[in-house]
């Protein structure tokens, strides 16, 4: 009976540690970003006014470029975000396994059929159990839209990202605007973009 409450103690003892840190770990991320919490307030994220145009920092918080990348999307092209420079882009961190990824997708397809918006959806490949998989789902859901796969997550690993999915939206000045972490429905993507350059 001893011995059951000791493990049971050093088992909650090693979770609560293992939570302080995760959560620690999320914190010092979070000051990175400016993070949309998928409310209904169109207003745009605190700081995004205040953007100085001069400053050419590439990072990942408000206002600042984005870095670049060059990947190959699963048609077998070849895409990179500076050649978007100009245009409002919606960058999308998404697998097939996460629910919430899922859910977002056909929300997703409606933006990009109705809107002046490029999305570049990166599959993060390295999480998938194999490419045929993406390949199924978009088939099935009819997706359209540019769906780069990121095989070997440094795409993912550069944009610290933490939480699936999360979504970047960057104005047409090349500059982040916000970021947004889960899933978003059709009409938080629109007022985010039409808050956008």
């Amino acid at each position: 009976m001893k011995k059951g409450i000791l493990i049971v103690i050093v088992i909650g003892a090693l979770g609560w540690a293992i939570f302080d840190f995760v959560m620690s770990s999320d914190d010092s991320a979070d000051e990175d970003v400016v993070v949309s919490n998928n409310g209904d307030d169109s207003s745009p994220p605190a700081g995004v006014e205040d953007i100085d145009e001069s400053d050419d920092e590439v990072g990942l918080e408000a206002g600042d470029i984005p870095p670049d990348f060059e990947v190959t999307t699963l048609e077998g092209e070849t895409v990179q975000l500076s050649d978007y420079h100009g245009e409002r882009v919606m960058l999308n961190f998404w697998a097939t396994w996460c629910p919430p990824c899922r859910a977002e997708m056909p929300d997703m397809q409606k933006l990009y059929d109705e809107e002046d918006v490029v999305i570049l959806a990166v599959n993060m490949t390295d999480t998938e159990s194999n490419v045929g998989e993406v390949a199924d789902f978009i088939d099935e859901l009819e997706l359209t839209f540019p769906v780069p796969m990121d095989e070997e997550a440094d795409i993912m690993d550069t944009y610290q990202v933490i939480a699936y999915p999360t979504t970047f939206m960057i104005d047409s000045n090349g500059r982040i605007h916000n970021v947004s972490l889960g899933a978003m429905n059709h009409e938080q993507m629109l007022q985010q973009l039409e808050s956008m350059e």
